[in-house]
């Protein structure tokens, strides 16, 4: 099996510019994955570290996006610190809903951020989230079903080549589909593939 791949989206963790991020007990507001159920874990160590209390909102992604979005743009003042994505911090940045991450520790070191988090992650140069993770769009093929197809991946296909690949691979009759892309509603769960694809197309 083999694949191509483009960076499309980072998690990121972000201070609200509106809320009490000093406070004795912060609230962060997260996707309910695995990588942020293992943050969670150091959160005794956090605590006995800093003095502060943390309380978590796990949520399922688009009820997160939703819960988010109307509490920063309404002011609500729920959560201290959120995990959000490219899409949102550039916006929220320039509308002054983020605390801007120019003061990081230089054990952080901010410059090891690959260039295109920190530039999805940032407005103006300034950066306005620090990214947990990042995740690409990539295309994943079994090579002996694109060599029975008698095609080959090129280097950079196209979407007609992709679309070509995906009826010829395709085998009713045993079960095999051609392709299989995330389908869940929703931005980050289905919608986020659209921007991987408009970019392809010099967007």
């Amino acid at each position: 099996m083999l694949l191509k791949k483009t960076l499309k989206a980072a998690t990121a963790i972000s201070l609200l510019a509106a809320t009490g991020a000093y406070a004795d007990t912060l609230t962060i507001a997260t996707v309910n994955n695995g990588d942020m159920i293992r943050m969670q874990g150091l959160t005794d160590d956090f605590t006995a570290k800093t003095g502060h209390t943390v309380e978590w909102v796990t949520l399922e992604e688009n009820v997160l996006r939703q819960r988010v979005t109307t509490d920063i743009s309404t002011n609500g003042g729920a959560f201290d610190i959120m995990t959000i994505g490219m899409y949102e911090t550039p916006i929220w940045g320039e509308n002054g809903w983020l605390v801007p991450l120019d003061d990081l520790s230089a054990e952080y070191n901010a410059g090891d951020i690959l260039p295109a988090m920190a530039g999805g992650l940032s407005h103006e140069g300034t950066l306005y989230a620090a990214p947990f993770y990042g995740e690409s769009s990539m295309i994943m093929y079994r090579t002996d079903l694109m060599e029975k197809a008698g095609l080959e991946m090129p280097d950079a296909p196209s979407w007609s080549f992709i679309a070509k690949a995906a009826r010829e691979m395709t085998d009713r009759d045993n079960d095999i589909n051609g392709i299989c892309l995330r389908g869940k509603a929703g931005w980050g769960e289905g919608g986020a593939f659209i921007t991987a694809m408009s970019n392809s197309f010099g967007a």
